[in-house]
Order: C-alpha cells, then structure tokens, then sequence
C-alpha cells in the first residue's frame, strides 16, 4: 500500500535558496514553540535568520504559510508511521503491533509533542492551525490505515463496522497509557519501555472488540 501525498507546490529553489528557506523553517519552529504562535512575528523569524521581513515574505507571504511549513518539516522527518508498509497478507495482530510500535515512538518524540502542544494551545484563537496540522499529519495517517482495516474487514478478518471508526479507536488505546504523562511531561512519561505495553494492550483490545463474528 502507499499513501497518497499532498502534492508539493512548491518551486523548485537552488541550493543556495533552499538552504536559506530551511533557515526560515527551522527559527519559525523555535520562535512558535518557545513563544507561541500569537506571541511570534515575522519580523522575529527574520531577524533571528538575520535577514530582512521582504526576504521572507518572498519564501513565506503570511505566517500561516510558514506554519505550514514548520507542520510539513517535522512530518517529513517523524511521519515515517504515514508510510509504513501495512501488508494484507500478514495477521492482523502483527500488523496493527508494528504500526503500534512506530506510532508512538513518533508521537512522543520531543518535536511532536512540542507541535502539538502548540496547537492546542492555539486552537481557541487560531482553529486554522489545528485544521493545518490535522490534514498535514493525522488525517492522512488514519485514512490510509482505514483502507486497510477495511480489506481485513471485507476479507473476513475483522467484523465489518466503519474502517475509520476502529482505527480512531486503535490510535486511542495505543494513546491511552504513557502518552499521556508525555503530553504533561510529567515523570512518568520517561519510561519508554513502557510504550511497548501500551500497544499490546491496545492490540489486545482493539482485536477483542473487532475480531470475526462467529
């Protein structure tokens, strides 16, 4: 199976002006997590690159552009759960454990987190952002793990129900357990080892719950 990607639109730049739209990129993300979104401005962007707000706006025309951005750079190196490989043929226990595994390894690495706790945080004020990260990053992730649910469910393998209703749930006790105290960066959340039972259980239920009606 492959995922079906968002069509890049941007133009093609030279090394030189690649490098210095990665720059950009890289002090927006440390501007909106240290500051917030509201409390950073593309005057700060561009002055901590060391250039000037014009340079930028010709890269980004309008912060909302640039989060984008800083969305699609920490997909791009933590969002290798969008594409993994979810094989028909294989059980449906051993699938779901894998895509478990790499799931929440992802979603408690420290530029993760970070993001979305700026979009909650800014949700009230700026419901645009959490449209932005949820169409660049879950979305895509849960629609293409529903097209697999369902073959298994037309197959016989899981009871036939809504494909993206069991993967909400799946992602949900998977999310249930050490996630939480990593969302609150609290103690416990330092237990990695932990992530490992938090998806067994969750296969375990999520199998429970979906398997065959017999």
């Amino acid at each position: 199976m492959s995922i079906e990607m968002i069509p890049d639109s941007t133009p093609a730049l030279d090394d030189a002006a690649a490098a210095r739209r990665k720059a950009f990129v890289d002090a927006a993300r440390e501007l909106f997590f240290a500051n917030g979104y509201a409390g950073t401005t593309m005057s700060s962007i561009a002055s901590k690159v060391g250039g000037s707000k014009t340079t930028l706006w010709t890269y980004f025309p309008s912060k909302e552009e640039l989060f984008a951005a800083v969305v699609d750079d920490i997909v791009a190196q933590y969002g290798d759960a969008l594409a993994i490989e979810l094989p028909l043929d294989e059980p449906v226990s051993d699938v779901l454990r894998v895509f478990g595994n790499l799931l929440m390894t992802k979603l408690t690495a420290t530029p993760i987190l970070s993001l979305f706790r700026l979009v909650v945080g800014e949700a009230e004020r700026f419901p645009h952002l959490a449209e932005t990260f949820y169409e660049r990053g879950p979305r895509r992730g849960k629609a293409r793990a529903a097209v697999w649910v369902g073959e298994k469910m037309v197959r016989g393998e899981l009871r036939m129900g809504d494909p993206m209703r069991a993967v909400q749930q799946f992602t949900g006790l998977c999310q249930s357990g050490l996630y939480q105290f990593a969302m609150l960066n609290l103690p416990e959340s330092r237990d990695l080892a932990r992530l490992q039972d938090d998806v067994d259980a969750a296969v375990d239920a999520f199998y429970r719950a979906w398997k065959p009606d017999v």
